[in-house]
């Protein structure tokens, strides 16, 4: 029965999907996009609330896209997210690539990393494409990552999930909640008992949709193979990973990972998947994977925090290459107090591999965290001189400058968040470095949104009425405007979120 729950919520689960709105225009600065119903307000300046529907939108509303963004906020705020900027950056650019050829075309995405050990990956209505720590431990390959991030966007091109809410429109929030409640459960070890808290305010949609379910993972495979060839990877990868799963639920005596219980994997899906991979061609193959074997150090070392040396075996294992067998040993120095060793190595490896960005933004962590203030700063400067747009840089930097010139550091940091309106971290520096600064209206505001992007949103409004209060006493016009229309954002954004509770 289990297999067949699993079955069920490929659909009403991970494998939810729509097709999303295309962003009109870029957030102006402090904007958390998605939540409001509001039209756009777009001038001078002023931080405008986007349109959620754009020209593109194939006739879907953006009440999808802004349910996502409310259900991503409550995710934020009761599960364990995985805080690595490096890491973030790399996955982000890995669904930046395979989007294109997944039929989204220029559709807004955004990616959460989860920190857990279960191997799992999921994307829900409105865009969001979740990957666990433990996903970038389990793929040897890079290529076998891609292989599931592809397949998730595919559910998404497809609309598997507004053609499987057609019969049912008036389950979406119930289906969204009860989803919400299962990933948490599951985030948290629970797995199964995720399963079957989505299952059991849900069963009547599931069996609804039950036949649908081996179509749509099909679909998904067949979108995520012709994906991951167009972007350059091999779409075998998807097989050997398919293959590895079994061979895990077999070690594991028939009990599936989380991926696999709502996207089962069966003898004919498989025979299928390598059928129409081998028909496909890779008309510009991607040369190595040294990038994601980094980063999948990083991923190990989470992993095994507690024991750093099981990563360094795992890696050791997997016959990766020498280089990331040495960017792990750093790490694993700056960990154990051995800075100078793991920046002599990091320093080799970076001039060795110049074009890998996150080689001297790892240098540059290893000095901030081993307080080393002033060199982490000298070290961001120097890469963000070659490499402007490296945001694990512009965020360390910003970080490191809170202790030596706050002025400088809120510079830095409010260029970040204009770049990334969805980084709750990226808010919680610059209203420290507003505060710093002497900017405390604006300190606050910075809080209100970093509140209100990770589900804090009674919190975030009594944040906003603090900072009109400092604006209206230090006389600034200016914040006290911007201030007023969060304001109004947010309270559209609470009701939103109240449909979850």
């Amino acid at each position: 029965m289990l297999r067949r729950t699993g079955y069920c919520l490929t659909i009403c689960a991970l494998g939810l999907a729509l097709a999303l709105p295309a962003q009109a225009q870029a957030p102006d600065r402090y904007e958390a996009p998605g939540l409001t119903r509001s039209p756009a307000i777009t001038s001078g300046g002023d931080y405008g609330l986007p349109s959620l529907t754009g020209s593109d939108s194939q006739a879907i509303s953006g009440e999808e896209y802004r349910l996502g963004r409310a259900w991503l906020r409550q995710f934020r705020a009761r599960a364990p997210q995985w805080q690595d900027a490096i890491a973030q950056d790399y996955v982000e650019s890995l669904v930046a690539r395979l989007l294109p050829h997944s039929g989204l075309g220029n559709a807004r995405t955004a990616v959460v990393l989860v920190e857990s050990r279960l191997l799992n990956a999921f994307a829900v209505p409105g865009g969001i494409i979740g990957v666990n720590a433990g996903l970038l431990a389990f793929a040897e390959r890079e290529a076998e990552l891609a292989s599931v991030v592809a397949h998730e966007l595919g559910h998404l091109a497809q609309r598997h999930y507004a053609r499987g809410q057609a019969r049912a429109e008036q389950t979406q929030i119930p289906a969204m909640a009860a989803m919400l409640a299962g990933m948490l459960i599951a985030a948290g070890g629970g797995g199964d008992a995720g399963i079957a808290a989505a299952m059991g305010s849900q069963a009547a949609v599931i069996q609804d949709q039950l036949s649908y379910s081996r179509r749509f993972e099909q679909e998904a495979d067949r979108v995520g193979l012709q994906a991951m060839a167009d972007a350059g990877y091999q779409p075998s990868a998807m097989v050997t990973m398919f293959r590895a799963m079994q061979r895990m639920v077999s070690l594991q005596g028939g009990n599936p990972p989380e991926f696999l219980l709502t996207h089962p994997v069966t003898e004919s899906r498989i025979s299928d998947t390598q059928a129409r991979a081998e028909q496909i061609t890779v008309a510009a193959p991607r040369e190595g994977d040294l990038q994601y074997q980094l980063v999948r150090a990083r991923a190990l070392l989470t992993i095994h925090d507690r024991d750093p040396q099981q990563a360094s075996t795992r890696l050791t294992q997997d016959q990766v290459p020498e280089t990331a067998r040495r960017y792990l040993d750093a790490l694993i120095n700056a960990r154990a107090g051995q800075t100078d060793r793991a920046l002599k190595e990091l320093d080799a490896l970076t001039r060795s591999q110049p074009d890998l960005a996150m080689l001297p933004a790892s240098a540059a962590q290893v000095a901030f965290e081993a307080d080393r203030i002033d060199e982490a700063i000298n070290r961001s400067r120097r890469q963000l001189r070659l490499m402007p747009d490296y945001a694990p840089a512009s965020r360390l930097l910003g970080e490191a400058l809170l202790q030596r010139d706050p002025d400088e550091a809120y510079r830095v940091l409010r260029d970040l968040v204009d770049s990334r309106p969805e980084d709750p971290q990226a808010f919680t520096l610059l209203a420290e470095a507003a505060g710093r600064s002497g900017r405390e209206a604006w300190g606050h505001l910075a809080r209100a949104e970093q509140l209100q992007l990770t589900g804090h949103i009674d919190r975030a409004i009594r944040q906003l009425e603090v900072a009109k209060d400092v604006a209206v006493r230090e006389g600034d016009t200016t914040a006290a405007s911007h201030i007023e229309q969060r304001r109004e954002a947010f309270i559209g954004y609470r009701e939103t979120l109240e449909e979850f509770q």
